[in-house]
């Protein structure tokens, strides 16, 4: 008899000292909200909206929604987000180094195509390739990735400064 009363005693204490810390899954939920409960109510933090493409406000009526991000210091990849529609990133697996481009038919909003371009190692002629064949209307989206300009030719300098 004494040992059920010790095996009892043990067994509730554990449970009492389980709510009061409030160790997840010991005691009963309703108990432990009691104790937990500070008497005054809590308010929620009101959230952050989010808009097209993740913005932290609204494009006006009759603009695209189109966030690039290229890669800084290691850390964040290359990304082309168009009204909602991530077009490239790392989880597309269709950025690397050097420049990334994205084709879009300017009426439709309609992806033609995405081509990443090693600037640094590899021939800077593939960007002039990828980019010549363009239709009046198609929207060109750049994000860079490392170093995109120091192997750059004059042709491909002045096709980006404008």
């Amino acid at each position: 008899l004494h040992i059920v009363a010790l095996v009892v005693t043990v067994g509730l204490t554990w449970m009492v000292v389980g709510i009061l810390l409030g160790v997840p899954g010991s005691g009963f939920p309703r108990i432990q909200e009691f104790f937990n409960h500070s008497g005054s109510s809590v308010t929620a933090e009101p959230r952050t909206r989010k808009y097209t493409c993740g913005l932290p406000q609204p494009c006006p009526e009759e603009h695209l929604a189109f966030p690039m991000f290229s890669r800084a210091a290691n850390v964040f990849e290359p990304k082309i987000c168009l009204e909602d529609r991530m077009l490239m990133s790392s989880v597309k697996d269709n950025v690397g180094p050097g420049l990334n481009i994205t084709l879009v038919n300017g009426v439709s909003l309609e992806l033609i195509e995405t081509g990443a371009s090693n600037t640094w190692a590899g021939d800077v002629n593939d960007v002039l390739k990828f980019i010549h064949p363009l239709h009046e209307g198609t929207l060109v989206f750049v994000a860079s990735c490392n170093d995109p300009v120091t192997k750059m030719n004059e042709e491909t300098r002045k096709l980006f400064s404008g």
